[in-house]
């Protein structure tokens, strides 16, 4: 068993749009044999994008998982979107990978989602190898991408392969292991042939050797020595150097290729079993004890440990959702019943399946380091544990960022009304970026998201697969509330509902806190010693303030990054309940926010704008006007690229804009940033002063 999980790859495909993922993981799968017939992204036909969406767009949405044979590994691996509107896609897959290839397109190398994607593997500890695609491309620059790897990511890249031509010359890559030429003879790229280094690329790929040697023998102390003596090391022993330096993230390979035109990509794929880790390469995950959230806890990878696993991924359906599952530690059996920490709930297992995109092969069990799906669990939600009743324990949870954008959406008919709700809560529970909810002063159902596109294909899912036809308003900015300084506050409930007496007293203390990576943007703190009041009524104080955090008291906007700390509370022996708790909490945190000195956030988004020069003085000019702030200008190629920050609320429409003040040859992308506390001036014209 564990000779079977050091031959295992869980391995993610991630970049900026554009950059050609989607392409190399038709490629990859094609050349494993796991499919006959190559898919096209231009045609909608590729493996990965079965959505309808995705088909007609050309984009990823959605990660897929696929699982294939290369060598003598098993590889599951997941393409992931490149779109920044779906971020947590990407965010959910790389929480759960043992490594990952990043693409670069060989022109732009660093885009602005490359340096998401790489943050947020960073985050997460993913060791990776890099594949600079697009080599055919017109303004193509092996040396210029590596560069900006470097110097954009802070990385150490360390190339394995350079490429044989570029542009419309482009042939094939020079191995700098074996130091041969691999010369690809068109077709679908099965056929190429191994030959000597041509003469006038000999002094380039001595150069590139003598630096894969030094920083080899820097990653083992064995070639140091050999490097030292000037004993030329093997291609095995580079291999190991390379994959131990990988496995630590103290380096990434670089590799080179077409998947367009199909080359490269089988050698990516022996780079992937090469240097990328195993289930068994990859420390013991973390989590803590339920009971006490200061004891930590690990599990090893071992089919002998007690059960360990992480939902990280739910495909909502009206009949049962399908749940994506990685096993960390022991096994998961069908039919076996686990238990869920963080709710407290047991859940059954019925089903599990091994997945091929929208393929299904169902399993009895899958084993500490695999990735499968499950059908029947009732209570579970994306990040949420699964592990031994006996032996229970909480894994991080993912962090999602906080939603930007929102817009108003009802059905066109009232009789849709109930569909309607039915369908936003199942987008919630599959989508953790998605969110809804009522508009106390308007009625209004609004809907939030990452972007216009994430919300977008929002409603074009509500019409397509749930058949409710909604009308939807305006893009408007979500913002947030928070508060400035701490206060305290008592609410008092006491009066008669429907001939019963009602009593409740509850006393909160709310502060600002900064919220730990995976930690709620809303925190409840009990100080109140036992025997104060009944332990029955303390889920219902933290359900009433939790409720009351949901709609702040400057606009109406969700509270984040505070923290309300339960005080004191007095109970009546026969008038006091739960509702009256609930409501006492909410009307106690309303008050002490009031006093807190509540502050309005807006979404700031990060931009980057790609012009010629000659743009530049006008582009530069209406994003100050925007309120952006300029944090960096640089050449890429003979283009200017601009990277600012700006308030969302000044960049809708800013496509059409940017297009006009170019004569259509600027692009730009944007992502969310982070929220900050609003100009008083703009605040006045946000509440309506």
């Amino acid at each position: 068993m564990q000779d079977d999980l050091s031959k295992l790859r869980n391995i993610g495909v991630a970049a900026h749009i554009d950059a050609g993922k989607t392409t190399t993981t038709e490629r990859i799968l094609f050349y494993s044999g796991a499919v006959h017939k190559m898919g096209d992204v231009d045609d909608g036909t590729t493996v990965t994008d079965f959505d309808v969406e995705e088909q007609q767009r050309g984009i990823t949405i959605y990660s897929a998982a696929v699982s294939f044979d290369w060598r003598d590994c098993r590889v599951n691996l997941i393409d992931t979107p490149g779109h920044v509107d779906f971020t947590a896609e990407v965010e959910r897959s790389l929480r759960v990978l043992d490594g990952a290839i990043v693409v670069f397109d060989a022109k732009e190398g660093v885009e602005a989602q490359s340096e998401t994607v790489w943050r947020q593997a960073d985050k997460y500890h993913v060791p990776r190898i890099c594949f600079i695609n697009k080599m055919d491309k017109t303004g193509a620059d092996f040396a210029g991408a590596v560069a900006s790897i470097r110097d954009r990511l802070g990385a150490r890249p360390v190339a394995v392969q350079i490429p044989l031509g570029a542009e419309n010359d482009f042939r094939g890559h020079i191995d700098l292991l074996t130091m041969k030429a691999i010369v690809y003879k068109g077709g679908d790229g099965r056929q190429f042939d191994i030959l000597d280094i041509p003469a006038e690329f000999k002094a380039d790929a001595e150069r590139y050797r003598h630096e894969l040697e030094e920083r080899a023998a820097e990653l083992d102390d064995d070639l140091m020595a050999k490097y030292i003596e000037g004993t030329p090391p093997s291609p095995d022993e580079i291999r190991a150097a390379l994959r131990k330096g990988t496995v630590a993230q103290r380096c990434q390979p670089i590799l080179c290729g077409s998947s367009l035109k199909f080359v490269g990509v089988q050698p990516l794929l022996d780079a992937v079993c090469d240097y990328l880790p195993s289930p068994l390469d990859i420390p013991p995950v973390r989590g803590h004890d339920p009971e006490k959230h200061d004891k930590i806890l690990t599990r090893k990878c071992d089919p002998d440990e007690p059960l360990s696993a992480l939902v990280f991924k739910i495909v909502a359906d009206s009949h049962s959702d399908l749940h994506f599952v990685r096993v960390y530690s022991g096994v998961l059996k069908a039919g076996s019943r686990v238990f869920n920490p963080g709710r407290n709930k047991k859940e059954n297992v019925p089903r599990m399946f091994r997945m091929f995109a929208k393929r299904r092969e169902q399993i009895d069990a899958a084993s500490c380091g695999d990735i499968v799906a499950v059908i029947g669990l009732k209570d579970t939600l994306t990040g949420d544990t699964l592990c031994e009743t006996q032996h229970p324990i909480l894994l991080e949870r993912i962090e999602f960022p906080e939603t930007v954008i929102s817009m108003s959406i009802e059905p066109q008919s009232s009789a849709d009304r109930d569909k309607l709700a039915a369908a936003l809560s199942m987008l919630t529970r599959s989508d953790p970026t998605f969110n809804y909810r009522s508009d106390a002063e308007t009625g209004q159902t609004l809907i939030s998201g990452m972007g216009e596109l994430h919300l977008e294909i929002i409603k074009h899912r509500l019409e397509r697969d749930m058949n409710v036809a909604v009308k939807v308003g305006k893009p408007r900015v979500a913002y947030r509330e928070t508060i400035g300084a701490a206060a305290e506050a008592e609410g008092r409930f006491a009066r008669q509902v429907g001939n019963k007496n009602q009593f409740a007293v509850v006393k909160l203390r709310v502060e600002p806190f900064q919220p730990a990576p995976g930690q709620e943007h809303f925190q409840l703190i009990n100080r109140v010693p036992p025997g104060k009041i009944r332990p029955q009524f303390l889920p219902s104080i933290e359900q009433g303030a939790r409720d009351a955090s949901r709609t702040g008291v400057l606009a109406g906007y969700p509270l984040i990054n505070v923290r309300a700390t339960l005080i004191d509370a007095d109970e009546h022996p026969t008038d006091s309940s739960e509702v009256a708790f609930e409501a006492a909490a909410g009307m106690a945190f309303q008050r002490a926010v009031e006093s807190a000195g509540p502050v309005l956030l807006e979404p700031i988004m990060k931009v980057e704008v790609v012009t010629p020069e000659e743009y530049f003085g006008n582009i530069n000019g209406d994003l100050m006007a925007r309120r952006a702030t300029i944090t960096d200008t640089s050449m890429r190629g003979n283009n200017r690229v601009i990277h600012a920050e700006s308030p969302l609320s000044t960049m809708f429409g800013y496509s059409t804009q940017v297009r006009s003040l170019s004569q259509g040859r600027a692009s730009y992308s944007m992502e969310p940033c982070r929220y900050d506390a609003m100009p008083p001036d703009q605040v006045k014209k946000v509440i309506g002063i």
